[in-house]
């Protein structure tokens, strides 16, 4: 049967924010929706708009599935706990006296600019109300949290002249951030 253009036009709409996959799974459950109406006597333009008045509005969807992305999760996720892990190594940082550190003053910058970026893309996930430039932004932010939470876990313990206690729960943190992350990231991904 020949898709109405009325569905055509519905799924494209769809199709230039969500996965392929994902639009295939609705132009599935629409074309059964249709067949349905048909079935029930309806003439080809009447039964693609109560399919599609059944499904709801393209923004509606979009909303819904934005509303739902991995990478909106993710992100959300690593905003609330970034205040705790940020915490962890504060305190390293000020009883391990990080001022006096051999630390190249453009490392120090590039290091907050990143983490700055970082925070603002994790923002963008998680406030974004477009689902593919929710889903950049989060998976990029969470690359950047893993990459700056490995950078620490490296320089820092270079850098220390003796392992203490607060060494040992920021490392901790940051690294239980980075597995719980690795995880998260597939599905943030392909999402």
């Amino acid at each position: 049967m020949a898709e109405p253009s009325l569905i055509t036009g519905y799924l494209a709409e769809l199709s230039a924010q969500l996965p392929a996959p994902v639009v295939e799974e609705l132009a599935d459950g629409l074309d059964q929706t249709l067949r349905h109406y048909l079935g029930q006597g309806l003439d080809t333009t009447a039964a693609a708009e109560a399919a599609i008045a059944e499904f709801g509005q393209p923004k509606v969807i979009l909303a819904a599935f934005t509303r739902a992305s991995p990478a909106r999760c993710a992100a959300r996720r690593l905003l609330a706990t970034g205040p705790i892990v940020a915490g962890c190594w504060a305190a390293e940082l000020i009883t391990g006296r990080a001022w006096r550190w051999p630390v190249p003053v453009e490392a120090r910058i590039l290091f907050g600019v990143t983490l700055i970026t970082v925070t603002g893309l994790l923002a963008a996930a998680a406030l974004g109300s477009h689902y593919r430039s929710v889903g950049r932004a989060g998976a990029a932010g969470c690359i950047g949290i893993v990459a700056l939470d490995s950078a620490m876990l490296i320089a820092v313990p270079l850098a220390v002249p003796a392992v203490a206690w607060p060494l040992i729960l920021a490392a901790t943190a940051s690294a239980v951030r980075i597995a719980i992350t690795a995880l998260t990231l597939r599905p943030v991904l392909t999402g």
